[in-house]
């Protein structure tokens, strides 16, 4: 991920217990030094689409679909704010069937919740939406019967629970090709160190060394 690249560094006291001396530090990347798109961006509706990722489509392997570039699969992470790739982005059907057997077991395939089915009148109105969890026997009056009542209600099994809260991460947002170089700076720009007691250089600072102080 090209996004680690650009992260500035830190100067950290060395914890190697074979060190030198007390003033030995080690170079590492500052991981906590978050970016966001910048609030004006952020806030163009047009600047943006909506996109469904596919069964086993991966955040570079879209980079490099969408944007010609896979390199830049940290912006599709940043835009959707996704800090955690494993669990925030949608598993392969086959990653996905893997992960509910491990989980589930011999009970993959036995009915976790009891869901409704949408319900129209005669007219096409809705009486009942699809998707709210009830007990089996729920029922309704049948909205073209007043005297007879419905059992709008199917089962769903474990599997279809992990398959449906696998396919609500599927719809993310993607920045629109020529946003690309502006988000670019912009990220450039928040990972550049301004002056401070800590300063070593634009992308480096130096942490505080409590052996010293001691």
């Amino acid at each position: 991920m090209a996004y680690f690249r650009e992260l500035p560094n830190v100067e950290y006291p060395s914890p190697i217990t074979e060190r030198i001396s007390d003033r030995d530090y080690v170079t590492i990347k500052n991981i906590f030094r978050r970016v966001k798109l910048r609030d004006d961006l952020e806030a163009n509706l047009s600047a943006f689409e909506r996109y469904e990722i596919r069964s086993g489509q991966r955040p570079d392997t879209l980079a490099a679909e969408y944007y010609g570039n896979p390199d830049l699969d940290w912006l599709i992470l940043i835009v959707n704010n996704i800090t955690n790739v494993r669990d925030q982005w949608p598993l392969s059907d086959q990653q996905l069937y893997e992960f509910a057997l491990n989980k589930h077991g011999d009970m993959l395939n036995h009915i976790a919740h009891y869901i409704t089915k949408e319900v129209r009148d005669d007219a096409g109105r809705l009486i009942y939406p699809a998707g709210v969890v009830v007990d089996y026997d729920f029922t309704i009056t049948d909205p073209d019967n007043p005297n007879a009542t419905l059992n709008p209600v199917t089962g769903m099994t474990n599997y279809e629970c992990e398959v449906g809260k696998n396919n609500e991460k599927r719809s993310i947002t993607l920045l629109r090709t020529e946003y690309v170089q502006q988000a670019v700076n912009n990220l450039k720009e928040e990972l550049t160190y301004t002056r401070s007691s800590q300063y070593v250089d634009s992308k480096t600072i130096k942490a505080d060394n409590i052996r010293l102080k001691s």
